[in-house]
């Protein structure tokens, strides 16, 4: 045993004297979050707790927070490794988040895990794990994907004026549990379940103004989004709306897909910058989701502009967007722009509305991103006449640009007449129509009550108004849903330490 023992410190010694020493320097960045919120979710149409917020299981008053840590070990300039670890979003009470008595549940999760290096002599930088991947949208932020997924992405400097970035993502796979029967015979599990993604960005400087032209493909396996169980047919997942793969309204499909389908968006976004401190900012972008189900084609854009000029004490600002809507015809798919994921979009129109919160509580409202809608806005922001105090006031006119026709066939089908909720066929938040219009007014103000400690208040309401006609969304007494519309507000503190 002693002779063990001393081979064994012997062999330590020997490779402790022969692995060479590097420094590495580490750094923890991180911010807790802590939001305390009331206002009107139960519904904005068929009574109380039925729909809207009311449908994703929430109370009028939350009280929720979230931590987040980033931990990055860097070698030199040209490596390091960064770690980011994500608790929360905890709603205060629920046992599924481990906020409940006892707050002991297992809600650590990962959110960063990347590699940055630079390939050897050259000036291109590779990023490869679970990061951060967002499209350009310079005026609104990204309507197609902002969120994190395992991805590899290459960006070089081409020169003083232009950037590129090139990135291969895989958003899902190995997630499809197979069948052991259907219509054509057994489908194995992880069989043609992947989807991939290609893009590049390239950023591109001027003295005038700066450009952002951006493309990126997918590649989406038939049974990324099947419906266990059943080898012929494929469901409304919330994960396969987003995707673009499902028309206004039907919540499945009997055709089995049998190939890939394609996906692809380009876009362009910009800021003129030629006469600061006015400046004007747009985006642009357009999409398509197909596969051999013509009935699940999804193709839309949508375009957004933003003109303001910077004062002294604030920077008022009058923007305006559109994007394209769907028509009366189900089978020929959607004319809605397909959305992939927009979980860390920081919406600069609408904080409340739609997909736009910079730290926790209340969102998408009446839509998780802006297709399908028009509106024109005024804004003043960063105004500053209270010392150490920031607030931006918003007022927005919305209106929807699908078919009141197709509003019609979705209460036909059962469904509620926009219910807000994800889950439901047809719907991603309020759908929507020609004829329906809704007026959001928002207050966001923060002040700093230390070097790091941040508070805030974000007020919003939200007046709606649907055509309640027969041949739009009357035809919900039909399955037994009332029919009355109630406006929506929300008025949340939001304490941020960061650091």
């Amino acid at each position: 045993m002693k002779h063990a023992s001393l081979l064994l410190l012997a062999a330590a010694l020997l490779l402790s004297a022969s692995a060479p020493a590097a420094a590495v320097d580490f750094k923890a960045r991180g911010q807790w979050l802590t939001s305390f919120d009331y206002g009107q979710h139960g519904a904005f149409t068929g009574g109380s707790g039925s729909c809207g917020y009311g449908a994703r299981q929430e109370d009028n008053f939350e009280a929720r927070q979230r931590l987040r840590l980033q931990l990055e070990a860097a070698a030199s300039e040209s490596l390091s490794g960064v770690v980011g670890l994500e608790i929360g979003e905890q709603i205060w009470g629920k046992g599924a988040q481990g906020a409940a008595l006892g707050a002991d549940g297992a809600v650590v999760e990962v959110r960063h895990a990347y590699l940055d290096w630079m390939a050897p002599a050259t000036d291109i930088r590779v990023r490869m794990g679970l990061q951060p991947l967002a499209l350009p949208g310079l005026a609104a932020g990204s309507q197609v994907l902002d969120d994190d997924l395992a991805a590899v992405s290459l960006t070089a400097r081409l020169s003083d004026a232009a950037d590129l970035t090139l990135f291969w993502a895989r958003p899902w796979n190995d997630n499809f549990d197979g069948v052991a029967s259907g219509e054509r015979g057994n489908v194995r599990a992880a069989y043609l379940d992947n989807m991939d993604l290609f893009g590049l960005t390239l950023p591109l400087r001027f003295e005038a103004a700066n450009v952002v032209p951006w493309g990126m493909y997918a590649m989406i396996g038939p049974n990324v989004f099947r419906t266990q169980g059943d080898a012929s047919r494929y469901g409304a997942s919330y994960a396969m709306y987003r995707g673009g793969m499902l028309p206004a309204g039907g919540a499945t499909h009997g055709e089995r897909l049998s190939g890939y389908g394609n996906a692809w968006w380009a876009g362009l976004s910009g800021e003129l910058v030629l006469w600061d401190p006015f400046r004007l900012t747009w985006d642009f972008a357009a999409g398509e989701a197909r596969t051999d189900d013509a009935s699940a084609t999804r193709r839309g854009w949508y375009a957004a502009l933003l003109a303001e000029y910077r004062l002294d004490w604030a920077t008022p600002g009058v923007y305006g967007w559109y994007a394209s809507g769907d028509n009366n015809d189900r089978g020929d798919g959607s004319e809605r722009l397909p959305v992939l994921s927009l979980t860390n979009a920081d919406n600069g129109f609408s904080h409340y509305a739609f997909s736009g919160n910079p730290y926790i509580g209340r969102e998408s409202a009446v839509g998780w991103s802006m297709a399908g809608t028009w509106g024109v806005g005024l804004r003043l922001g960063d105004i500053s006449v209270v010392e150490d105090v920031r607030q931006t006031l918003r007022v927005n006119l919305i209106g929807g640009t699908n078919s009141p026709a197709m509003g019609r066939l979705l209460t036909r089908d059962g469904l509620a007449a926009n219910s807000g909720s994800f889950g439901a066929p047809g719907m991603e938040g309020l759908y929507l129509t020609t004829r329906d219009l809704a007026l959001e007014l928002g207050l966001s103000s923060y002040t700093k009550i230390y070097e790091n400690m941040t508070v805030g208040l974000e007020a919003s309401y939200i007046a709606l108004w649907l055509d309640q006609g027969d041949n739009v969304w009357g035809n919900s007494r039909m399955n037994g849903y009332r029919d009355d519309v109630r406006d929506a507000w929300n008025i949340a503190f939001v304490y941020a330490y960061s650091f």
